[in-house]
């Protein structure tokens, strides 16, 4: 086991849970712009499910070659910054009425590609060397 992708992938997991209850309870109180609000639940939800795909790719690091095991976890990691992360802002950024949206939006597509590379990633890793999964 990876011990430092296990860490993110706790770190990671527990933020998305902290961030999903502001959103349900404190951020409702802050706007009601269905877009506002959705938009960071989409950041918290993909955090979530590449913090579980941080924690696999923890479990399996020994199984399976370390090369790409070790480039999904760091576009895992680099897609939960830059995606959520973006989308984190942006939600702050709209309520505030700030200009810094058009910088920050983006952002959030070159996360997506550093989540869709991490599972690439994966993929390679499974079928490079598919014996030691059994």
């Amino acid at each position: 086991m990876h011990k430092n992708y296990l860490v993110a992938a706790a770190f990671f997991g527990g933020l998305a849970v902290v961030l999903g209850a502001f959103g349900a309870h404190g951020l409702e109180r802050i706007t009601s712009d269905e877009k506002v609000l959705h938009g960071f639940q989409t950041g918290v939800q993909y955090q979530m499910y590449h913090a579980l795909a941080l924690l696999f790719v923890a479990m399996l690091f020994d199984k399976l070659p370390a090369k790409w095991m070790k480039w999904a976890g760091i576009c895992f990691i680099t897609g939960i910054i830059l995606f959520s992360g973006s989308l984190y802002l942006l939600t702050f950024f709209k309520i505030q009425e700030s200009s810094g949206v058009k910088f920050v939006g983006p952002v959030t597509p070159l996360g997506g590609v550093f989540f869709i590379a991490g599972w690439l990633c994966l993929l390679g890793a499974a079928v490079k060397n598919p014996h030691n999964l059994r």
